[in-house]
């Protein structure tokens, strides 16, 4: 190793890091907008109730059904 070795950083990090000192709050500004649309809590009723109503899909999806007459 070269004795004036400088560690490599990439344009992408330097342009996040440059964007953080910039605007400090936009870290904390993205977390609002993920909680805004994922992180939502989970209703595990509702969710075992739609996967009990499930109906198991045919083997050749376009094949119909034969019929009981």
């Amino acid at each position: 190793m070269p004795l004036f070795w400088k560690p490599y950083k990439s344009d992408i990090s330097n342009f996040i890091d440059e964007l953080k000192a910039r605007k400090p709050s936009l870290e904390a500004e993205q977390r609002a907008g993920r909680a805004l649309l994922w992180d939502k809590p989970v209703d595990r009723k509702a969710q075992a109730d739609y996967q009990a109503s499930r109906v198991a899909q045919q083997p050749y999806v376009y094949q119909t059904a034969p019929r009981d007459d």
